[in-house]
């Protein structure tokens, strides 16, 4: 609870462009999900673009600088979209997301909070007309993939050698706590004609 506290202090501030997506989060290799013990009933198994998994997903929503405003953690085969309106309680402006959270309810839901939900439409859909700078930030969600392998590979969030719950989420949100104190994060910067990436 203190670290999540702590989260509450130094995460970043809606600057009315947010982005969310999730990431999964394996708890043991794949081989081995029949003999794991430590996550048995909380953990589950989940396929995200990279194929299966046995874990948790971390849902998060951040800004045009590389911040992060909230976090939800679900079980692995939870649904990407759930999370979303709690997630974004605080915030305003335009939510930009992938495909796959692509829902009529959850547009209305943000809708009813003020917030603008933008997304690229399927294949099978009628096409949205999109502004010339929602469709460069579409094209720039690369960011918030950019933010998930900092917090993997710098600060450390996902590995297979946990041996209990409490263990697993104090290495999580210290770990999330340590990427918000880092000075230099991927951010977009926003001109008045184009949208760079740093």
């Amino acid at each position: 609870m203190a670290l999540y506290g702590f989260f509450q202090t130094v995460k970043g501030d809606c600057s009315g462009l947010s982005i969310v997506d999730a990431t999964p989060l394996a708890v043991c290799d794949n081989l081995r999900i029949k003999r794991h013990r430590v996550f048995q009933g909380l953990a589950e198994r989940g396929k995200s673009s990279t194929g299966w998994f046995f874990g948790f997903k971390l849902h998060a929503i951040i800004n045009h600088r590389g911040e992060l405003l909230s976090i939800f953690l679900t079980s692995g085969n939870g649904d990407d979209r759930k999370p979303v309106p709690h997630l974004a309680k605080a915030l305003f402006g335009q939510l930009y997301a992938d495909k796959g959270y692509i829902s009529k309810t959850l547009l209305q839901q943000l809708k009813e909070k003020g917030i603008a939900f933008i997304t690229r439409v399927r294949r099978n859909m009628k096409p949205l007309e999109h502004t010339e700078f929602d469709n460069a930030i579409l094209r720039k969600r690369s960011l918030v993939e950019t933010v998930f392998d900092q917090l993997k590979n710098m600060c450390q969030i996902e590995h297979t050698r946990h041996r209990s719950p409490q263990n697993f989420i104090i290495n999580l949100l210290g770990g999330i706590v340590a990427y918000c104190l880092t000075p230099s994060k991927p951010k977009l910067a926003l001109y008045c004609s184009n949208i760079v990436t740093l």
